[in-house]
């Protein structure tokens, strides 16, 4: 329906007497299925669960989910498993505090300042090119190989999408709410606190969510590397003994952790930026 059938609509129930109706968009997102995220999953373990109970996968090339289970729960009752975790997250979270504040406060500098632009915005772009796995012999000769590399390879990964997102939030912000503020003569903290950093929130968010998920992947990758605890040492053990239900134990809680951590930062994105209108809403 065009913009002048509409108009030629509200006139017409206008002049008979009746209240205009408002237009309802012709396109909308339809509702999500309940649990929907779960059908996908709910299928692959159904199907690994009857070729295992019908042996059609080897035991020794995948174990069934009853094996990972059990393996699971007497790890579990063992302690060991809440201690590889508890490694895992502290290592994770410690590397993303460090990349959120850095990714950041480099994107309010490059973003609102042209000095920060100039000295900044090349560097970490190109970084965006480079992968985290090509730095880590480099990182290794610097720092060796201890925690210290573990974490600075996760903040790495963390940094730049944070730094990424913000950075084109900020430039991205409408030019008359820049005069407005000039107008309204707002200083440098009462612009960056009422206009840049609103406007830049949607962007920031986006860039927290992929930040989480880059630093779950370095966590993968640090992991295998001299760790002495951890889901990733827990992985690599196993491996030196066959053990494939501890890997596929080790796989299923990075699963659960990136999608937990996910929902968490959807929920934080719908309760911050509620006065958004959206397909999605």
């Amino acid at each position: 329906m065009t913009s002048l059938s509409v108009r030629r609509a509200v006139a017409a129930d206008t002049s008979a007497g009746k209240p205009a109706q408002p237009v309802r968009p012709r396109w909308t997102a339809r509702r999500h299925l309940p649990y929907a995220a779960a059908i996908g999953p709910g299928i692959l373990l159904a199907l690994w669960s009857v070729a295992s109970a019908t042996h059609l996968l080897n035991p020794h090339v995948l174990s069934a989910p009853w094996t990972v289970f059990e393996t699971g729960c007497e790890l579990w009752r063992s302690g060991k498993l809440q201690a590889h975790l508890l490694t895992s997250a502290s290592r994770a979270g410690l590397g993303l505090a460090i990349g959120i504040g850095v990714g950041t406060s480099c994107a309010l500098l490059a973003g609102l300042t042209q000095i920060g632009d100039a000295l900044l915005d090349g560097s970490l772009q190109l970084k965006r090119s480079v992968p985290n796995v090509a730095l880590i012999p480099l990182l290794i000769l610097w720092l060796g190989i201890g925690e210290t590399m573990k974490v600075v390879t996760i903040a790495l990964g963390a940094t730049i999408p944070i730094y990424i997102q913000t950075h084109a939030g900020l430039r991205a912000i409408d030019a008359r709410y820049v005069e407005l503020a000039q107008t309204l003569r707002l200083s440098r903290w009462e612009f960056i606190r009422s206009v840049a950093l609103p406007g830049a929130l949607p962007s920031f968010l986006l860039g927290l969510r992929l930040a989480f998920t880059a630093a779950w992947l370095s966590l993968v990758v640090v992991e295998q590397i001299n760790a002495i605890s951890g889901l990733g040492y827990m992985m690599s053990l196993a491996r030196s003994y066959g053990q494939t239900e501890i890997i596929l134990l080790g796989l299923v809680f990075y699963g659960v952790l990136g999608v937990a951590s996910d929902a968490g930062l959807r929920w934080l994105e719908r309760r911050l930026l509620a006065w958004r209108r959206v397909l999605a809403n």
